[in-house]
């Protein structure tokens, strides 16, 4: 009796359990699609404010289909840099102005580190957003204030980083402390130009 009287209990108990797995896989579900429209409009929205800050003479940003060729795709691969998005960012009478380009460096301290950089046709970088990092706080998470500002309106073959203070238009003053991040954010950029130049039909630096 008790033996059936322990199976009745523990067939009980199971059957609870897979009820309360049941209802909460369900909640779960529920939350997501609640939550996948406002996610999908605010990703929207950061993307179309990364465009315009990096390209703030354009009206419109048209979303380009675009495969790397060979060679921009070793380039890239040297630093590890993944090319995502593209976008030509165009005037109001339908100009195209530049590119808008996401790139991706995985070398950041924390990780990823995504950046949208605008370079006009005759390949100057006009801006870089920076749409998503997690470096540390007070060293890396400085990019903004201090690795952003440096690439705006520059012309360059392709950037390098100093700690001994910049010398030219080609070179970016390394945050103190942070040369991990720095070069991860330098190179995501440079990846952004051999990009540019895969889309107008130059070649890669070397």
């Amino acid at each position: 009796m008790k033996n059936k009287d322990d199976l009745k209990v523990m067939f009980k108990e199971a059957g609870i359990l897979i009820a309360i797995t049941l209802i909460a896989g369900i909640l779960l579900g529920y939350v997501n699609e609640l939550t996948k429209e406002p996610i999908a409009k605010q990703k929207k929205l950061q993307i179309e404010n990364a465009c315009k800050t990096v390209m703030a003479d354009a009206s419109t940003f048209d979303e380009k289909e675009y495969v790397c060729d060979e060679a921009t795709a070793a380039k890239l691969g040297e630093n590890r840099i993944k090319s995502g998005k593209v976008y030509e960012a165009k005037s109001e009478s339908g100009d195209l102005l530049g590119y808008v380009i996401e790139t991706t460096s995985p070398e950041g301290y924390g990780g990823d580190i995504v950046l949208y950089t605008g370079i006009d046709m005759e390949g100057t970088v006009k801006a870089v957003s920076i749409l998503s990092i997690s470096e540390t706080a007070g060293l890396g998470m400085n990019a903004e204030s201090v690795l952003v500002p440096q690439f705006k309106d520059k012309n360059a073959e392709r950037f390098t980083y100093t700690k001994n203070g910049a010398t030219s238009d080609s070179e970016i003053d390394a945050i103190s402390g942070a040369t991990i991040t720095t070069k991860a954010f330098t190179n995501a950029v440079n990846g952004a130009l051999d990009v540019f130049r895969g889309l107008t039909g130059g070649e890669s630096v070397e």
